[in-house]
């Protein structure tokens, strides 16, 4: 089930704080997780969550509203965002690719399954964009700024834009064009072949 709520759920990053611990808030992610990998979204329920974790529906549904808010909490939690900077745009690149690439195995696989359920559910891919994908735009668009503010790289270069969609694409289609995960290695490589180039970087 996918637990809508009646009114309309607040925004991901508004999440209500309760009295839970952030050792039992993790439970709830693991429980989550477990779940999301070994049956996949659709059999992820607040009911099996609560049953998993001794605790009652109400207690989930006070803190994350709906299933896919819940779900992206726990992706996230298991990401912690590294604040990246070396001093130099090449080498904030060079680090960013690599922590993508620590995560990519985990990361990659679950988002695959819940590609599907994402296309069908807005929730569900608004709970993602605003808890994954907005907070790795902003802190590579970070990672830009300070290059620019350094004088690295102009403002109005026209590789810009399309960092993040490098970084963030290669992530997702290498595993569909050679069966294999990106990892750091293969990320660094990537952006040292095909990133610092375009921007003149080499």
């Amino acid at each position: 089930m996918t637990s809508q709520a009646a009114d309309r759920p607040e925004p991901v990053g508004a999440t209500r704080r309760s009295k839970i611990t952030p050792e039992r808030e993790q439970e709830f992610y693991d429980a989550v997780l477990e779940q999301l990998g070994e049956c996949g979204y659709d059999s992820v329920t607040m009911e099996g969550v609560a049953a998993s974790t001794r605790c009652s529906k109400s207690t989930l549904y006070r803190q994350w509203k709906t299933k896919p808010q819940l779900v992206a909490a726990a992706l996230r939690s298991h990401r912690r965002t590294r604040c990246i900077d070396t001093g130099s745009l090449a080498d904030d690149l060079r680090e960013a690719a690599r922590a993508a690439g620590e995560l990519s195995g985990r990361d990659t696989k679950l988002l695959q399954a819940l590609a599907h359920a994402a296309g069908q559910d807005p929730e569900l891919q608004r709970a993602l964009r605003e808890t994954l994908v907005e907070p790795e735009i902003a802190a590579l668009k970070e990672i830009i700024r300070r290059g620019v503010e350094r004088g690295e790289v102009p403002a109005d270069h026209p590789a810009l834009e399309y960092i993040p969609a490098q970084l963030l694409g290669v992530l997702r289609v290498r595993p569909v064009l050679e069966g294999e995960w990106a990892d750091p290695d293969y990320l660094v490589r990537f952006v040292e072949a095909a990133v610092l180039p375009a921007l003149g970087l080499t």
